[in-house]
């Protein structure tokens, strides 16, 4: 297992830039694949993104892709989301999360067992 925990959100302009950090704890996190989510408030959770287990592949949302960047430092049990560029409709709550398989690199939410609580982006005009 792998519990998980998001910060580094805040408050910030159009235009600017955050890195979120997903900290990790369980033996086997370097196993695992992980996956960074956002709801923004009426809408359902969607995928920005995920990095497999050894950080060599990334896979992003068309909506983010180009402005945001995943990272991850097994020894450290960290994973970033660097947000570059930053957009009001990136509002939003983020989470980061491991899939159900350990190294399954998924888009989908319902493949992801293990949540962080989230942490807010707000991003004003």
């Amino acid at each position: 297992q792998v519990q998980l925990v998001e910060s580094g959100g805040g408050l910030v302009q159009a235009g600017g830039s955050l890195n979120l950090s997903c900290a990790a704890s369980g033996r086997t996190f370097d196993l695992y694949a992980i996956g960074w989510f956002r709801q923004a408030p009426g809408k359902e959770r969607e995928f920005v993104g995920a990095i497999s287990s050894n950080g060599g592949s990334q896979y992003l949302a068309d909506s983010v892709k180009g402005r945001f960047f995943i990272s991850r430092d097994n020894a450290q049990k960290m994973v970033y989301l660097q947000m570059n560029s930053l957009k009001p409709e990136d509002t939003a709550v983020y989470y980061c999360a491991a899939p159900r398989l350990a190294n399954y690199v998924s888009r989908a939410i319902h493949d992801y067992d293990y949540w962080g609580q989230g942490t807010q982006v707000t991003v004003s005009s």
